[in-house]
């Protein structure tokens, strides 16, 4: 399986950067390529090439030509400390990645002792920027107390929801969500009636939606990552559990919908900000479905916002040093798919944020 999954993204280098001389710009673009969570990792590769190739046919950054180093780590936290070492070896001068927060933080620690920028588009976990441990992370999407904070306020002021059942797969990024949540639920006054974590992979979750039953409760708030997800609304639409479900932007993806099926109907999640009347984002979505024949996926837009602000910050420093790269990141504004943005002294770009979607009709719609 390691031997195929090597040989696959060498096959991959090979085709991005054939023809790129050795005197280039490395940008090392980590996530899952492969298994579950591909649906979220594959969207941001598609738009790191996207991206390099535009760059590139304009001259390059700094006269030199952009080099893609792709790895895939499955949002496996012991894959992605290899993914990482493998990078500094290989010469990356910043990083696109990763895509889920637990892989993130496993990684983290070797970039920042190799002194090398990284992004996520989608690591919303908050001490990753909050703690102050990684002053060489950032991220062009919201952290998991924002998105928290909007999906109990809308559960609550909106829906009406008084008694509730929070669960997360125990991962960083789920059981942060759902801690995040119970929080704020606490502090509206909403009784929690369950909160404990379910095991990811796992073929069946009857026994906690026969909870959710018994404890009469009216939503169900989950924190992780759409397999999960799908399981949890199927089994409580065939137990016929009158609860409203209330997820997280790991579960905003069509994999859900397809998966979950009519079960998904109804179901409430949180995700970035529809920003489709950009015009950078119409041309970067019209790139993505011109190059690939499908829509752009989970993330995408977040993850062409991230390739542009670090090559831009390379640009603006003149260099690929380490303190003038992050320097630029901080101070100098890019126009991006989630708009027109620069990083704040923690990492979180200025300006960016989340809001709820109903499943209607099998489609995401964004509620005002």
């Amino acid at each position: 399986m390691k031997r195929i999954l090597v040989l696959g993204v060498s096959l991959v280098l090979c085709f991005v950067v054939s023809g790129v001389s050795a005197q280039t710009i490395k940008l090392g673009v980590a996530g899952p390529h492969s298994g579950d969570l591909a649906p979220y990792g594959i969207p941001t590769m598609r738009a790191a090439q996207l991206v390099v190739k535009d760059v590139n046919a304009k001259g390059g950054i700094l006269g030199k030509q952009v080099e893609l180093l792709i790895q895939d780590e499955q949002c496996d936290p012991n894959i992605a400390t290899n993914v990482a070492t493998r990078l500094v070896t290989d010469g990356a001068h910043v990083v696109l990645g990763h895509i889920c927060s637990g892989a993130t933080r496993a990684a983290l620690g070797i970039y920042r002792e190799a002194k090398i920028p990284v992004m996520s588009p989608s690591a919303t976990n908050p001490p990753l920027t909050q703690s102050g441990e990684y002053p060489n992370f950032f991220r062009t999407i919201a952290s998991d107390d924002m998105q928290a904070k909007l999906a109990v306020d809308y559960a609550v002021d909106t829906l009406g929801i008084k008694k509730v059942a929070v669960l997360h797969d125990r991962g960083d990024y789920g059981r942060g969500f759902a801690e995040f949540a119970k929080q704020r639920l606490d502090e509206k006054g909403i009784e929690v009636v369950m909160f404990e974590g379910i095991t990811p992979g796992a073929m069946d979750y009857s026994s906690v939606v026969q909870r959710v039953r018994r404890e009469n409760a009216d939503s169900l708030i989950f924190g992780g990552y759409h397999p999960e997800a799908s399981k949890l609304v199927t089994q409580l639409e065939r137990r016929r559990v009158d609860a409203v479900f209330v997820s997280d932007d790991g579960v905003k993806d069509d994999s859900f919908l397809n998966v979950a099926g009519s079960a998904a109907e109804g179901a409430y999640m949180t995700g970035p900000k529809d920003l489709s009347a950009l015009p950078l984002n119409q041309a970067a979505a019209k790139a993505y479905q011109e190059t690939y024949g499908a829509e752009p996926g989970a993330f995408f837009q977040e993850g062409y916002a991230a390739a542009l602000a670090l090559l831009n910050a390379i640009e603006k420093a003149g260099s690929t040093d380490y303190d003038a790269v992050v320097k630029a990141l901080r101070n100098e504004y890019v126009d991006t798919p989630v708009g027109k943005i620069k990083f704040d002294e923690k990492g979180d770009a200025e300006g960016v944020g989340f809001s709820m979607f109903n499943v209607q009709n099998g489609k995401f719609v964004e509620m005002q």
